[in-house]
């Protein structure tokens, strides 16, 4: 499993940026999507997420409304759509994908469920 990142960059405060991530050798029936990220100096956080066994994607509530993640039909590409970024979105973004049950609850996800990441691309936000 392979997953590689772009689209970040430096923006000011107010603007906008699509990150996407390239997905290859994923096969699995249950499964969950993810961008994490991680500030300089602080642990890595989920930010949008999307589960297979639920028909709706999940957001940190300092994103809510402001960042999207969406699929491509073929299921090869993730993206988060990030709109008003703030200078505290700065950090590093993962893609990040693993197996997931059905019987867990999406909500409760944490990086620990993960098994694949990719290398990162840093988002810095500028005031």
């Amino acid at each position: 499993v392979q997953l590689v990142e772009s689209g970040g960059g430096s923006v000011q405060a107010g603007g906008s940026l699509r990150l996407s991530c390239a997905l290859s050798g994923f096969t699995f029936d249950d499964y969950v999507v993810a961008w994490f990220r991680q500030a300089p100096g602080k642990g890595r956080e989920r930010v949008s997420w999307r589960c297979s066994s639920e028909d709706e994607t999940f957001n940190r509530e300092s994103v809510k409304g402001r960042f999207t993640i969406s699929f491509d039909s073929a299921g090869s590409m993730v993206y988060l759509q990030m709109v008003d970024l703030k200078p505290e979105d700065t950090a590093d973004y993962y893609c990040t994908a693993g197996s997931y049950p059905t019987w867990a609850l999406c909500d409760s996800l944490n990086e620990d469920d993960l098994d694949y990441w990719g290398k990162g691309t840093l988002v810095t936000v500028s005031s």
